[in-house]
């Protein structure tokens, strides 16, 4: 867990007064640096991630990447992988992974709700075509993979996150329920239908 809790970050616990269910929580359960079925199931179903590098000096930068659910791909038991698309040509996340690897993924459900934080070393791969088609889900323009290796990763509570529905989810919950209504109209109308028989 040293990943994350760094001594300052131990020392800040300690001052506010968390520092001792922390240890306890480390000693129990570490956190895991391999995916389990559970962060694999994740993983498959978001189509959003946050990607925070920094530079060599410390600069922060994150980065937003989006695509179809399944865009970001488990590749091992320890590597995430997904398809850089074609964007502003700011290029700032490649040029802070060329001089400093340390990243972070940010996954975020808002409708479960849930969050997962996960730590790691990210790396470009250009011109390999092979794992570029493996990664690309066939929306945008695919120029190069991006590979995670993870050191550690953790689910957050819940708390606080925003309830929202993707508009492509909620199209899908109203054609149920569209779908539920004329069944259950169907039937009403097939019960009128057959009392009024019985009744002549």
């Amino acid at each position: 867990m040293n990943v994350a809790f760094t001594p300052a970050v131990r020392a800040a616990q300690a001052a506010l007064g968390s520092r001792d269910g922390y240890a306890r929580m480390e000693a129990k359960r570490p956190w895991p640096d391999r995916i389990t079925p559970e962060l694999a199931d994740f993983v498959g179903r978001q189509t959003s991630l946050f990607l925070g590098t920094a530079s060599a000096g410390g600069q922060p930068y994150i980065q937003h990447r989006g695509g179809p659910a399944g865009f970001l791909k488990v590749l091992g038991e320890r590597q995430l992988g997904f398809a850089d698309l074609a964007g502003n040509r700011q290029y700032i996340t490649l040029g802070n992974l060329s001089e400093n690897p340390q990243a972070i993924l940010f996954l975020i459900d808002y409708e479960t709700p849930r969050r997962i934080k996960i730590w790691g070393r990210a790396r470009v791969v250009e011109d390999a075509p092979d794992l570029l088609a493996r990664l690309h889900g066939g929306v945008g323009r695919a120029e190069r993979a991006i590979l995670f290796d993870i050191a550690a990763w953790d689910v957050n509570c819940p708390q606080h996150i925003p309830r929202r529905i993707g508009i492509d989810r909620v199209a899908t919950l109203l054609a149920e329920r569209d779908a539920r209504i004329a069944a259950l109209e169907a039937e009403l109308a097939a019960r009128d239908a057959g009392s009024t028989g019985v009744g002549r």
